[in-house]
């Protein structure tokens, strides 16, 4: 088992009773919180038409993290490069990165982060994403590079921008992808589990070393709900439970706080489709949370762990990150 990093992925989670302004305030104060223990990056993530989720700006919330921190590393995971043109995030990125000079982070991938109903309200075509999509991020790297300056269309911000490029999945076709272009890969494995180890495999198996990576680099995005006991962390994990059973029924309302019996809310056919979704969730305790991450890490060998925590109140989520923190620490310290 080999030492990893551990990074926070925010979804900007909206709660009941709650508004968004308290989100975004919320999400920096995290921010602030992870950086002091040291977490490697704060990212979060494109969606879009979703009660209980406000980082569809994304971009814009990044700046906002990044002013109010002052070394943690902030990006995206990620921006859904189809919705939009690849100029625009560059002069974004570049705007962000010129902002905060080695900091910014630019993940991306290519699911539309929302229904298909507001994905065509996004003006994406889905007869050519999975053609288009590659070329966009040679797109982004051309228009980053300090030789595009004789090009006819330049992204300024952005030009000559030192920005690394993570390429996000949750089945193996950007696996492939990532692999072919020697960039690193971030597997969304806190709600696609299935593929998680096919596509690290193929990540590995097939990886072309580039300039900028040599090596290949693997980030596991992973849920995380930590508290001082295994029966508290079980039962700040209902709000998670609920929040995927509203997926499910295509009810997209703010996040609910934990209840005591989920058998109350859901069928068992919505059950077994939540766990399945849900397997590879570090919850308990923090001597539980340590043998989680260490058979899982023996079993993946990752560079990075991401964590994404589905907490109804705010003290207890930045609680569960201390845990984290703590059993990551212990983990590494062993090896």
């Amino acid at each position: 088992m080999k030492k990893f990093e551990i990074s926070v992925l925010d979804l900007a989670p909206v709660k009941q009773n709650k508004t968004i302004h308290d989100t975004f305030n919320d999400s920096l104060d995290l921010a602030r919180a992870v950086e002091k223990l040291d977490y490697k990056r704060f990212w979060l993530a494109e969606h879009h038409n979703m009660a209980s989720i406000a980082s569809s700006a994304t971009s814009v919330l990044i700046g906002f993290i990044a002013n109010g921190t002052t070394k943690i590393r902030v990006g995206s995971g990620g921006i859904m490069l189809p919705n939009h043109s690849s100029l625009v995030i560059a002069e974004q990125f570049g705007t962000l990165e010129s902002l905060f000079p080695n900091r910014i982070d630019l993940g991306v991938g290519r699911a539309p982060g929302t229904d298909g109903i507001t994905a065509r309200a996004l003006g994406r075509n889905p007869m050519n994403i999975n053609q288009h999509f590659p070329q966009q991020i040679q797109e982004l790297q051309r228009y980053f590079s300090v030789e595009n300056s004789a090009s006819l269309v330049r992204a300024i911000p952005g030009e000559g921008c030192d920005i690394p490029i993570y390429i996000l999945g949750s089945s193996t076709d950007s696996a492939w992808l990532a692999a072919e272009m020697g960039l690193p890969y971030a597997f969304a494995g806190h709600f696609a589990p299935q593929m998680m180890e096919t596509a690290f495999e193929i990540y590995h198996q097939n990886y072309q070393p580039s300039k900028e990576f040599p090596q290949p680099y693997t980030i596991a995005c992973v849920n995380g709900i930590a508290a001082e006991t295994d029966e508290e962390a079980k039962k700040l994990s209902t709000t998670l439970y609920q929040a995927f059973v509203n997926l499910i029924r295509n009810d997209r309302k703010p996040y609910a706080p934990p209840v005591d019996d989920m058998d109350e809310i859901w069928n068992p056919m919505e059950k077994a489709h939540v766990m399945q979704m849900l397997h590879y969730s570090f919850t308990g305790g923090e001597e539980t949370i340590i043998n989680q991450m260490s058979q899982f890490q023996k079993r993946f060998q990752v560079n990075e762990l991401m964590i994404t925590s589905h907490i109804y109140e705010h003290e207890a989520r930045l609680k569960s990150y201390g845990i984290i923190r703590k059993a990551t620490d212990a983990l590494n310290a062993g090896l």
